[in-house]
């Protein structure tokens, strides 16, 4: 009968602490915030993790899913993970550009978009509004969307 008791004790406390694991089991723990998700997000796409950085930005998305940056990151994930999904990446540049039509982020990486769909007339419209928001044309997003612009029309 001891034996049976103690593996009944045994059994309830791996019970207990495989819960205590479980995520969303322990209301103390302290909750992954969006911006240490989108900070995970852009550690997984300099290393070009791409599953790693569209879960992070999945779950960052429902619980802001008027953020920006998350959707802006999203459509860059969606781009160039290697079997690229545009019609999702466009997607999601949209949604930022609704929510932040300032988003020089998300008017770079559209307008990227748009030469890698032989658009480069879109593409340059978000050159253009780069343009007015920089106030400039040396800021990084002008910059880099006018360099690939340029190569592109090298190259076409």
């Amino acid at each position: 009968m001891n034996i049976k008791l103690l593996f009944l004790a045994l059994a309830a406390c791996t019970a207990v602490a495989h819960a205590a694991d479980t995520p969303g089991s322990n209301p103390t723990a302290p909750r992954t915030s969006v911006s240490d998700r989108l900070g995970n997000a852009r550690t997984a796409i300099a290393a070009k993790d791409w599953n790693r950085a569209m879960s992070e930005l999945t779950v960052a998305a429902r619980e802001e899913p008027r953020n920006a940056d998350v959707h802006n990151l999203l459509g860059y994930s969606y781009r160039k993970r290697p079997t690229p999904d545009i019609t999702k990446a466009f997607e999601h540049y949209y949604t930022a550009l609704k929510l932040d039509p300032r988003h020089k982020g998300a008017h770079e990486y559209i307008g990227q978009a748009y030469l890698t769909e032989k658009r480069p007339q879109e593409a340059e419209k978000h050159l253009a509004e780069l343009e007015k928001i920089c106030g400039n044309k040396t800021c990084e997003e002008y910059a880099d969307l006018s360099k690939a612009i340029t190569e592109y029309k090298a190259k076409n």
